[in-house]
């Protein structure tokens, strides 16, 4: 492999596949001049597919599907699932089906699997990754769960709870090897995946 680190103004492009207004704020903290991209793919589980093999199957073809757009470029497609028991859970989308996530998963826990896979055009290389976080709710009141629905509204989270801001209130403990998996994008593996593809972090 090549290991001379490029600066960002020499690389045409780093590119989100994703209109996650979370991965994009994640992304961010990493200080690199970026584009997002949606990758407008169908994101419908296959029959008897296992989550971790939806998750790293959906971000492959994210990037895949945005790559053929920016040739000189890094390309970082992400997908994330989480699972309560053997049951997927989606975004809630309404406010009762945030109320009813939170009070199933009351008591209990949550895993939650985030894929990344990287596309680096310049070396003609995939990586891929899968994080497991789990996450352990205590047990929650209608009360507490009414106020915090209202209070963060979080009809677009799998799992129905923001962990970056009042969500963090819903849990006994986190278990990650990475705490921004659980939002949706691993910067700790993503940095180094980023370095070997030449760019300089920090």
């Amino acid at each position: 492999m090549n290991n001379h680190r490029r600066s960002p103004s020499s690389l045409t492009h780093v590119v989100l596949a994703s209109t996650s207004i979370y991965r994009r704020q994640l992304l961010e903290r990493l200080r690199l001049p970026f584009t997002v991209h949606s990758p407008g793919i169908d994101e419908e589980p296959l029959a008897n597919e296992d989550v971790t093999s939806l998750v790293y199957r959906l971000a492959k073809q994210k990037a895949e599907a945005v790559a053929a757009r920016y040739p000189d470029s890094i390309i970082i497609g992400s997908d994330q699932a989480a699972v309560r028991g053997s049951q997927i859970l989606g975004k809630p989308g309404t406010v009762e089906a945030a109320v009813a996530q939170l009070k199933a998963a009351s008591g209990s826990q949550v895993v939650f699997h985030t894929a990344v896979h990287v596309i680096d055009h310049h070396h003609q290389q995939h990586e891929a990754h899968i994080d497991s976080t789990i996450v352990r709710f205590r047990t929650l009141t209608d009360e507490e769960i009414g106020r915090y629905v209202a209070a963060e509204n979080p009809l677009d989270c799998a799992g129905s709870f923001k962990a970056e801001s009042l969500g963090i209130t819903l849990f006994e403990r986190i278990d990650s090897q990475d705490p921004t998996a659980l939002t949706g994008l691993p910067l700790i593996w993503l940095s180094g995946a980023l370095r070997r593809a030449g760019l300089s972090l920090p």
